[in-house]
């Protein structure tokens, strides 16, 4: 067991003595407030913030990280309080120690909801000081090291959490090592047996193994020297999850994963790595189509590298990985990493850009998200290790996801360009806003002013920013629609009372908002806008205060109220039925639909008719004047079979700005079809022109308009 004087030891060889005796203090601080406390093994419960302190000491972390470690428990599982910690031992420390604790004084209703909670607080606890998760993946990393003391379901649930949720980030952050030991430690928890097999099965094949490994590494080695390169040459092993996860993901056998020989060389520059390269492409063959060069292009983590594949031995394939010492200690300890070759704040502010920018996104997906589980949906879905590298038109990299659409890489750019994006260019040429992104793309984003984003995009996006961006839009949107809905459909419902909204006394509004139990009044026009509460009884409650009969009085709609206008541009809660699809001029009736607000459709619709005479469910309604927009419309035409005849029949709908939605077609025998055909109109009007111009056509011999489905 791991002594403060032996930790102390280890500390002295790159903290100075004021810094370990600070780390001292804080270990004796901690051995005070968990005095008596033991953990599941028995074991006093200080030798667990020890060990998570001597896992970052390893990564040569600063010594406010120490102490943090030291302390991570003592808010929780103590009677301390932060201003305690923040007395004792300072400010960022405190900090640290705040933003490691669970979330324990709150009630959850489930333990999803509990991990999410947890799991905001730390992210934004990290957003504020790498630090924080640094210290939290260490005691992650102690805690998954001595499971064997827990039940096997609870072992389960933790090693679980640790995959899905710690191990992305440790990967985010380029800490290979820590990432890997956690993979490990979590798949032997979740699938014990897969473990063990694959475990026996790897150590059968290293030492069938051991002479051919040895003989390549000579050989580089030797080319090496040879050409005069300062270097060395080491044997990769590849770890457990690793092995499964191919052999699962790319339904390969045992076998064919093992036969993959893999070496890294360390040379002592970014110049000697290119040399390198060229050394051991003229030693083996390389397999073409297996070269990355991550060193000109950094993963988004910070991780540099050179990658290729070769021929080697008796054509037995090889991975090399070629990089520098810095990069080398970049690529097991990542962020962590820094504190290696800079000091306290310097490491803290210019060596990080990359990761400071994704915490900055973690804290615009909080901040935009409506709920705990909605937001580390996001954050899971930015975790993804596979990057595509694509070029703006100034010639700037952006990193983004696998299967990342120019939408995505609009919200990338800014939120504002993703909110008004129309159209985008890939290398020069006009294409979809959903076609996935490949690397080395140039992408030019077209914005227009007044353009919003489209609920469709989320059935393609794959971006945390862009998915929790378009939401938020579409949520303020509705609402802002709700409320202007619900401001019309009072307005017109106190016109029997003879007043108006505006004329009305502002504290009587402001008692009556409340006795509705609103905070204010556009929270109670938003849920008239979606047709929770009918605007006739709000409108009798607002002028007879105190009349609790007004929810049950029989609601008269009396003939003197006008019809509500339809003007075609009141957005997401004025909504037209599919079933009889309705266009300016048809007589219409509004259905008042809860959440959805009005639904409208066509007076002889058949959906209609058994709520037809229920007063509280349906609205009169009529076009509007000047009602705008475009308008959904079924026709069925029958034919004659002719060569091009869909042809003919979409050019004459185009011609007189009809817009095509649909075209499906059903034979009806030999020689006839029936065609079915789903176009924009603006009305009635308009409708008459395109059906005069189908007449026309050579072999139609009837056109009807379908009233419902």
């Amino acid at each position: 067991m791991l002594t403060i004087e032996e930790f102390a030891g280890r500390l002295k060889s790159y903290l100075n003595p004021e810094q370990v005796n600070l780390v001292r203090r804080a270990y004796y601080y901690a051995e005070q407030a968990h005095d008596g406390q033991t953990r599941r093994s028995g074991e006093p419960y200080i030798t667990h913030p020890l060990e998570v302190a001597a896992i970052l000491a390893d990564m040569h972390m600063d010594h406010h990280s120490l102490m943090a470690a030291m302390l991570h428990d003592v808010i929780e599982d103590t009677g301390i309080e932060k201003s305690a910690i923040h007395e004792q031992f300072g400010e960022v420390v405190a900090d640290l120690v705040d933003g490691v604790s669970k979330l324990t004084h709150m009630q959850f209703e489930n333990k999803t909801l509990a991990q999410a909670e947890n799991f905001q607080k730390m992210a934004l606890a990290m957003a504020r000081d790498i630090r924080v998760i640094l210290v939290k993946l260490s005691d992650r990393l102690h805690n998954m090291r001595t499971l064997g003391v827990l039940r096997p379901d609870k072992r389960r649930r933790i090693a679980r959490e640790t995959l899905d949720i710690y191990v992305p980030i440790a990967n985010r952050l380029g800490m290979h090592n820590l990432r890997i030991e956690l993979e490990d430690l979590g798949f032997q928890a979740m699938y014990p047996m897969r473990s063990r097999m694959i475990r026996q099965a790897v150590k059968e094949a290293r030492g069938n193994r051991k002479d051919l490994v040895g003989q390549v590494q000579r050989a580089i080695a030797a080319r090496l020297e040879e050409v005069g390169l300062i270097g060395r040459v080491v044997g990769r092993e590849k770890h457990l999850y690793s092995i499964y996860r191919k052999m699962r993901n790319q339904s390969k056998s045992f076998a064919e994963i093992m036969d993959m020989f893999a070496f890294r060389i360390i040379v002592d520059s970014a110049d000697s790595c290119y040399r390198a390269l060229g050394m051991v492409h003229n030693l083996y063959k390389p397999i073409p189509g297996r070269f990355k060069d991550y060193i000109a292009i950094p993963k988004a983590n910070g991780y540099q590298s050179l990658h290729t594949s070769l021929f080697g031995m008796h054509g037995v394939p090889i991975e090399i990985q070629i990089r520098t010492q810095e990069m080398e200690d970049m690529a097991n300890n990542g962020i962590a990493a820094h504190w290696l070759y800079k000091s306290g704040d310097e490491a803290l502010s210019g060596s990080h850009a990359r990761t400071r920018q994704w915490l900055k996104g973690v804290l615009e997906l909080q901040k935009n998200a409506g709920d705990s589980l909605e937001f580390i949906e996001n954050v899971k879905i930015d975790l993804f290790p596979d990057e595509v590298y694509v070029f703006t038109p100034k010639g700037h990299i952006l990193e983004l996801p696998k299967g990342a659409t120019p939408v995505d890489f609009a919200y990338t750019v800014h939120t504002d360009v993703g909110n008004t994006c129309v159209a985008c260019r890939i290398d020069r040429r006009l294409a979809s806003l959903s076609q996935p992104l490949q690397s080395g793309q140039t992408v030019e984003v077209v914005t227009a002013p007044g353009a919003r984003p489209n609920v469709a995009w989320l059935n393609f996006v794959v971006t945390g920013k862009a998915r929790s961006n378009i939401r938020h839009f579409l949520k303020n949107q509705r609402r802002n629609e709700s409320i202007a809905l619900g401001r019309r459909l009072l307005n017109k419902a106190l016109v029997s009372f003879e007043t108006h909204l505006d004329d009305m006394d502002d504290q009587v509004l402001k008692d009556q908002v409340e006795a509705l139990k609103f905070d204010i009044l556009d929270d109670l026009l938003e849920d008239i806008g979606l047709g929770n509460r009918m605007a006739y009884v709000v409108a009798r409650m607002l002028m007879e205060p105190g009349s609790a009969e007004a929810e049950k009085t029989q609601i008269d709609t009396s003939d003197s109220e006008k019809p509500l206008s339809i003007r075609g541009t009141e957005g997401m809660v004025i909504s037209f039925a599919k079933c009889c699809y309705p266009i300016p001029g048809d007589p219409v009736v509004g259905h008042v639909s809860s959440g959805r607000g009005i639904v409208i459709h066509t007076e002889s619709c058949k959906n209609i008719a058994d709520i037809r005479h229920s007063p509280e469910k349906v609205l009169e309604v009529d076009w509007d004047k000047d009602v705008s927009g475009e308008f959904t419309v079924e026709l069925l035409v029958e034919l004659e079979h002719h060569r091009g005849m869909i042809a003919s029949l979409a050019t004459s709908v185009t011609a007189v700005e009809g817009n095509i939605e649909k075209i499906s077609m059903e034979e009806r025998d030999a020689s006839f079809c029936m065609v079915q055909l789903v176009i924009k109109v603006k009305d009635r009007l308009h409708l008459a022109r395109i059906i005069k111009r189908l007449r026309v056509i050579k072999g139609v011999h009837s056109i009807n308009r379908r009233r419902e489905a």
